[in-house]
C-alpha cells in the first residue's frame, strides 16, 4: 500500500473527485523538437489554471512557472539525443534531490521498448520508481514508440504492461483501436498521449474514446496549443474527461473559446 506522501501526490494529479485528470504536455523541446511545434513558453501560461497538472522539463519549470503556481508539476528527468540521433538513448539527467527541491508531484521519463536502447529506458524507469518508492513520490512511465513498431494494442498493451510490472505508479501511452484491451491489462491508471496536431473534433473524439475505453485522462499538447482556440480547446478536453461531455457539447465548447491566448 502506497504511504500517505505517494497517494496525496497522485490525488493532486489524478482528481478523487472524478478520477481523471488533464495534464498539459510541454516538454517537447527536450530533444529537439521541430520547429513551429512550441510556442515561446511563457505564452502558454494562460493555458495553467485549466490543466490539472503540467508535464515538462526542469529548465522551463524554473525559468517559465512562477514559484506561486498551485499547479502539480510531472517532472520529466530524462535526458539525451536529440531527434536528429537515436531518441531511445537516454540516461537520468535530474537528481532526486533536485526534485525535492522543485517539489513536484511526479517524475517521467520514457521507455523505448522495442529500440535499440530499450534495457536501458527500462533501467532508467526501475531508477524512478526506486526514487519514488523511497521519498512517497509517484513515477510516470511514457510509453514511447520505436520506428519499427506498430502503435496497436498488442504493443502498447505490452508497453504499458511492462511499464506496470517495473512498478511505475501510472502510464502514459498512446491511443489505438481496441483502446480497451490495453487498459484491461494495465493494473495501473493509464493517461493518453495527444499525439501530433489533429483537427479538433478528431482530437476530442479521441479523448472520448480513450475516457469510455478505461482511460483515466489525457496529457495533451500539440493539439491543445497549436489549435486557433487554445482555452476553448483546453475547456473542452476538462468537458469530456471531468463532465462526461459528448464530442458536440465539448465541439461547442472549443467554439466559443478565444482565438489565440
Amino acid at each position: 500500500m502506497p504511504d500517505w506522501g505517494m497517494q496525496n501526490r497522485l490525488s493532486r494529479i489524478i482528481k478523487p473527485k472524478s478520477g481523471h485528470c488533464v495534464m498539459l504536455a510541454v516538454d517537447h523541446g527536450y530533444f529537439g523538437n521541430v520547429p513551429g511545434q512550441l510556442k515561446c513558453f511563457g505564452d502558454l501560461n494562460p493555458l495553467f489554471e485549466h490543466a490539472d497538472a503540467l508535464m515538462l522539463t526542469r529548465g522551463m519549470l524554473r525559468s517559465c512557472v512562477s514559484p506561486d503556481s498551485d499547479i502539480p508539476i510531472v517532472l520529466r528527468v530524462s535526458a539525451g539525443a536529440s531527434m536528429l540521433k537515436e531518441l531511445s538513448n537516454e540516461e537520468i539527467n535530474v537528481t532526486i534531490e533536485d526534485c525535492i527541491r522543485l517539489n513536484v508531484s511526479a517524475i517521467t521519463c520514457s521507455i523505448f521498448v522495442g529500440s535499440e536502447f530499450e534495457k536501458q529506458s527500462l533501467l532508467n524507469l526501475s531508477k524512478l520508481v526506486n526514487w519514488g518508492q523511497e521519498y512517497g513520490i509517484p513515477s510516470l512511465a511514457v510509453t514511447a514508440v520505436g520506428r519499427e513498431m506498430v502503435r496497436d494494442y498488442r504493443y502498447l498493451g505490452m508497453a504499458s504492461r511492462m511499464a506496470a510490472e517495473m512498478g511505475a505508479s501510472f502510464v502514459k501511452t498512446y491511443y489505438c483501436e481496441d483502446f480497451e484491451n490495453v487498459t484491461s491489462i494495465c493494473p495501473v491508471p493509464i493517461v493518453i498521449a495527444g499525439g501530433k496536431k489533429t483537427p479538433e473534433r478528431e482530437a476530442l473524439q479521441m479523448a472520448r474514446n480513450a475516457i469510455d475505453a478505461g482511460a483515466v485522462g489525457v496529457d495533451m499538447g500539440r493539439n491543445i496549443f497549436q489549435s486557433d482556440k487554445p482555452i476553448g480547446m483546453i475547456k473542452a478536453v476538462r468537458a469530456i474527461v471531468h463532465d462526461g461531455a459528448s464530442v458536440d457539447e465539448a465541439f461547442e465548447i472549443y467554439e466559443n473559446g478565444p482565438v489565440g491566448l
